[in-house]
């Protein structure tokens, strides 16, 4: 089901740049997304209700976003844009819509940086306009030598095992399409890399999976890799926490225990653990010569 809706303002400004994807602004074509992966953190936020039911549209939205980034290109406030920070800008609907495309031309217009987080091959279909981008973004001066990019493509991975991916994101392309698509991307000379995250406690967050995905990042041409844990949130049955008990319930019933004890009164896992996580995935980067971070 796909609604509209009228909105004053397309485009996020943070209060400051994110330190790990490099953005200081944020839009989203969508609310809602068509992967409507079990883990999502946007189950149990306010655009988490039936996230693959209803895909919502922002009626006129290309227009504003070019009024908003003409406003601040005046003003030389560039930086980079995340295209799809709660919702991925390439999810099926794209297909048809092509809301997506449209914002990629305007940013393109204006000349800002872009970075792209999804689990899609429907991003190669935009090459053309994200090479242009590419080479004629105006980047902040911090950034013009490192990483010196107009345009930054991370794939999202929670798990390279298809059988998991099938139980928790069935909705997404399979993860070895995504590997596939990053080495498009990388062949053609693009800045990408991989989101592993959100890694499942005791599943996907082994030493072997972890491995696994590090390993295959470095072979299909990531320069860099990103490594987190999961966060749950919200206790309605749609709620990303409810969601990955049930399926905790269905297929891995003796680690239920173990994930209350982690996240029974908060929503993230502790220092230590995120901590030792870090220690980890960063002796695995220094053995596959892959950088822990896009600069």
């Amino acid at each position: 089901m796909i609604a509209y809706k009228e909105v004053k303002s397309i485009l996020n400004k943070h209060k400051k740049r994110d330190s790990w994807f490099l953005d200081d602004y944020s839009v989203n074509p969508y609310e809602g997304c068509g992967f409507n992966c079990t883990y999502c953190y946007v189950h149990g936020s306010k655009y988490g209700e039936n996230l693959a039911e209803k895909i919502v549209i922002k009626k006129d939205a290309a227009d504003i976003l070019d009024r908003q980034l003409n406003n601040r290109a005046r003003k030389d406030e560039f930086g980079f844009i995340t295209l799809g920070s709660a919702t991925d800008a390439y999810m099926q609907v794209e297909e048809q819509i092509g809301l997506t495309r449209e914002f990629l031309k305007i940013i393109l217009k204006h000349r800002f940086p872009v970075f792209i987080s999804t689990k899609s091959a429907l991003i190669k279909r935009d090459l053309d306009l994200l090479k242009q981008i590419d080479e004629t973004a105006i980047l902040p001066e911090d950034l013009k030598q490192n990483p010196g990019r107009g345009v930054i493509i991370s794939f999202s991975f929670s798990t390279l095992d298809e059988k998991i991916a099938n139980q928790i994101e069935a909705g997404a392309p399979a993860p070895q399409e995504r590997l596939e698509t990053l080495k498009l991307c990388s062949d053609n000379g693009f800045l990408c890399g991989v989101n592993a995250m959100p890694l499942l406690p005791f599943i996907t967050d082994t030493d072997e999976e972890l491995e696994k995905i590090i390993a295959a990042a470095k072979q299909y041409g990531a320069n860099f890799i990103f490594i987190a844990g999961l966060t749950l949130f919200g206790n309605d049955e749609r709620d990303s926490k409810q969601l990955v008990f049930k399926f905790l319930r269905n297929h891995y019933p003796h680690l239920i225990e173990k994930y209350e004890e982690m996240y029974g009164s908060v929503h993230y896992p502790s220092w230590q653990y995120q901590q030792q996580l870090k220690r980890r995935g960063d002796v695995l980067c220094e053995k596959y010569e892959i950088k822990n971070s896009i600069r």
